[in-house]
């Protein structure tokens, strides 16, 4: 989508959107394009800019489309490539920006290319994946889905050999030391680049090379590849993205944001300290973690994100938070899957909206670029029964008649929440849309405020100590701002009651600040201390 603002993806607001439960257009009870098209103004009407789109490609399903069988078509449940591009089409004209999942590191074993590799030692296809006669080897590699895989190396009976996987068994890991797996990948990017998306959210991005005595993450191999990638992007096809999936510290996500690789990164860790601070009513893990956070170059960006399709990942704390974080929030066995707890936002939080709005104002006015998970905008609940991850990935909830409106078939391809708290019949957009106070009111008014002042996108970031620990405060700083404000003090309280502080603000002395979410005038700011009372997971941002 051509654009005179270079910089778009760092003042934008996603939504990530999981097709397969978005909405059925055709009425056999499976997610399409069609669809999404019959209900797209909704997205126009909560106020996003932009969607990843989640895997879309043919599929045996093991892991939610992640497995993918043809890397060049739509999975016919979806639809078509027509319905595709037509969606394309009607996004750009109502101004959202598409991004869509290009899964790197794996295909499924049900690819052709995998189903031609293993048939015999002797295929051509045998080199585009990692085979062993031996499981003994990259024994320095961690094993990801600990659930359910006691290895990397999975024996295939039909050549005696053993293939690598750093996922399923069922998802074989491509060979990106051959020349050819290289070459294929860049020609599958082009293809949906020149059908008109503007990036890419890349999946997996540090498991692409092994080697002997390493860890099998982040080796210099895989940056000289990603390089690739960007360079025919910037030449061919100018204007568009790559978003790295790395499930990394910040300092270990820096390589790949250095302007010649990716243009976002996703920050994992800040994820879960949001999580703690809200719990302990103390802002001390999360300034911690902002502070071994670089700022980026002007057009790099970090994505942040409260929760999403997969489990919310426990990887990037240590063992002792690790432990704190499930006896809080998945004190059920069943909560758990792997380093994970398999829950939405909204049950992870016990349906208590004043801590799932402040969490809202954090996200939308921290340093990065926010993503929505479709579902948490009106607080959708989850299913721990349910295999795998598909208890947080069920039908977005529209009204309160069959299936919640997601579908008129008799049966659908992912039962809707139905309990008593978090159900359809209570819990959907329709309800939502009359309820003035409700979730989805909120982040629209939010997302509303942040779209309207490039400093959230772009702006420098200072955390602020007051006295009081409850307190977390920061200042947004922006020179000479093409939309809104200069300066945003945000001040949010962690705690459950009132709290009263002083914050340092002699660097804006005169200056009259107004609370951008409710409009309120504040005093001018004195050259010393500055006093406000926040009431219980109250938040402000102070715009001047």
């Amino acid at each position: 989508m051509a654009s005179s603002n270079p910089l778009w993806y760092k003042d934008a607001v996603f939504y990530e959107l999981n097709l397969r439960a978005f909405a059925d257009g055709n009425g056999d009870g499976h997610g399409d394009f069609i669809g999404l098209i019959q209900r797209m103004d909704y997205l126009v009407e909560l106020g996003i800019n932009a969607v990843w789109l989640m895997p879309f490609y043919p599929s045996p399903l093991k892991d939610n489309g992640y497995d993918i069988s043809d890397f060049y078509n739509i999975d016919p449940a979806y639809g078509t490539l027509d319905d595709f591009k037509q969606a394309l089409a009607e996004f750009h004209k109502r101004g959202i920006r598409v991004t869509v999942d290009l899964v790197v590191n794996h295909t499924s074993d049900q690819h052709p290319w995998f189903i031609e590799s293993r048939s015999s030692k002797d295929n051509p296809k045998r080199d585009w994946y990692v085979w062993s006669d031996t499981d003994q080897k990259y024994q320095g590699t961690r094993i990801i889905f600990i659930d359910t895989e006691p290895s990397n190396w999975t024996l295939d009976p039909l050549t005696g050999e053993y293939f690598w996987h750093r996922f399923y068994k069922e998802q074989p890991d491509l060979n990106y030391d051959n020349p050819e797996v290289q070459a294929e990948m860049l020609n599958i990017m082009r293809f949906w680049l020149k059908l008109g998306i503007d990036g890419f959210r890349v999946d997996a991005v540090p498991y692409l090379f092994e080697r002997e005595g390493q860890n099998g993450e982040n080796l210099p191999e895989t940056h000289v590849y990603i390089k690739q990638m960007r360079a025919m992007m910037d030449t061919e096809f100018p204007g568009t993205i790559m978003l790295a999936e790395a499930n990394q510290w910040p300092k270990d996500l820096m390589p790949y944001l250095q302007g010649d690789e990716f243009h976002m990164g996703f920050h994992f860790p800040l994820m879960p300290r949001l999580f703690m601070a809200v719990r302990q009513h103390n802002r001390r893990e999360l300034i911690n973690i902002l502070n071994e956070t670089p700022m980026l170059p002007e057009t790099l960006q970090w994505c942040i994100f409260l929760r999403n399709h997969d489990e919310l990942t426990l990887e990037m704390v240590t063992e002792e938070q690790r432990q704190w974080m499930w006896q809080e929030y998945a004190p059920d066995p069943r909560m758990k899957l792997n380093l994970g707890i398999r829950r939405r936002l909204a049950p992870l939080l016990d349906n208590d909206h004043r801590r799932i709005n402040l969490l809202n104002a954090l996200l939308f006015s921290l340093p990065g670029t926010p993503i929505l998970y479709y579902g948490d905008e009106i607080g959708m609940g989850d299913d721990i029964w349910r295999y795998d991850r598909n208890g947080v990935r069920t039908p977005l909830q529209w009204d309160s008649s069959k299936h919640g409106g997601f579908s008129t078939a008799d049966k659908i391809v992912e039962d809707a929440i139905s309990d008593e708290v978090y159900g359809y019949q209570r819990v959907n957009v329709a309800a939502a849309r009359q309820d003035a106070g409700s979730l989805f009111n909120m982040i629209r008014h939010q997302m509303a405020v942040r779209k309207q002042h490039n400093i959230f996108g772009r702006g420098d970031f200072r955390v602020l100590y007051p006295a009081n620990e409850a307190i977390f405060a920061y200042e947004r700083l922006l020179e000479k701002p093409e939309q809104g404000v200069a300066h945003v003090l945000v001040i949010a309280n962690l705690a459950d009651s009132e709290q009263e502080v002083l914050v340092d603000t002699s660097a804006y002395a005169g200056l009259t600040p107004v609370d951008l979410l409710t409009g309120q005038a504040y005093p001018s700011l004195g050259s010393a201390t500055y006093q406000v009372r926040l009431s219980a997971y109250g938040c402000v941002w102070l715009g001047a």
